[in-house]
């Protein structure tokens, strides 16, 4: 039996299309999509259709992860009174804002995905979440302790995958193969190519798993950012975001603890903010 596991396509097509054609040439009989279709890339509308096409043609299985719940949690924030429609707090938002703005149409189809997939294998358990069995945003990374990842899984499972970190790895805990998938859209471990995980049963009834990397053509997302009018609509951090593409290395979870408090509270410009966040990575 061969089973794929893949998560983090995060509005990226041009990757999705590769990790399909791989796909199609090694002929699982279970495709696993953990989360995270949508947001952080020029082209979530599609990437959630082509996912959701993929489940009903083919019997992909699909669930949400956290940047899918951001944009259930954006269409019910909008309507508060207080919702900030100018400033630094809209401003820091409008990457969120312009990702709801492709899916807005397809909120019901989103908010009908799992959190979690339980999958019986003939008396074995393939758990699926997209962080970890304690939150969505939860990550399970190669610094996480036995004793942390025993709190972080379903002791249960024979298998239990994740995405999330966006940085692949595999690791053996107890009677658990534990793995990060890593992300078909934007990796976070200084590999552009894209990634996903291929399980496969042995021949003496156990399972091996390998992270396979598919290389594609990152420029046509950047060109994408540009020609979807991402990059005009999402402002500054559109930059960081295209750095962190180009690059395979994450960006924004440095930029937010340093910066967003002072954009807040008016000290810092997001353009001012980004400019010196990306000299001093430069530097």
């Amino acid at each position: 039996m061969k089973i794929a596991v893949l998560a983090d396509i995060h509005g990226n097509l041009a990757a999705l299309h590769a990790v399909i054609d791989d796909l199609n040439g090694w002929s699982p009989d279970m495709v696993v999509v953990a989360g995270d279709m949508v947001n952080r890339g020029p082209q979530s509308h599609e990437c959630l259709d082509l996912t959701l096409r993929m489940a009903a043609e083919l019997g992909w299985r699909v669930i949400r992860g956290n940047h899918e719940r951001y944009m259930l949690q954006y269409a019910q924030d909008r309507l508060r009174p207080d919702f900030p429609r100018s400033g630094p707090r809209h401003e820091v938002s409008l990457i969120v804002a312009w990702a709801y703005g492709q899916v807005a149409d397809r909120l019901d189809l989103i908010a009908a995905l799992p959190e979690r997939l339980n999958i019986e294998l003939d008396g074995e358990l393939l758990a699926v979440y997209h962080a970890s069995a304690r939150h969505d945003r939860d990550g399970i990374t190669r610094h996480s302790s036995d004793a942390e990842l025993r709190e972080q899984i379903d002791p249960t499972a024979t298998i239990f995958c994740v995405g999330h970190t966006h940085s692949p790895l595999i690791r053996r805990l107890d009677h658990t193969l534990v793995m990060n998938v890593g992300a078909v859209g934007l990796p976070f471990d200084g590999d552009t190519r894209a990634a996903y995980a291929q399980l496969t049963r042995g021949r003496w009834g156990a399972w091996e798993a390998e992270i396979v990397r598919v290389p594609y053509d990152v420029s046509t997302t950047t060109r994408s950012f540009r020609e979807s009018g991402m990059l005009a609509g999402v402002g500054a951090q559109g930059e960081i975001m295209l750095r962190e593409l180009e690059t395979g290395r994450s960006l924004m979870y440095d930029f937010i603890p340093a910066y967003y408090d002072r954009i807040l509270a008016g000290e810092l410009s997001v353009e001012a903010a980004v400019r010196a966040f990306l000299g001093a990575v430069d530097g």
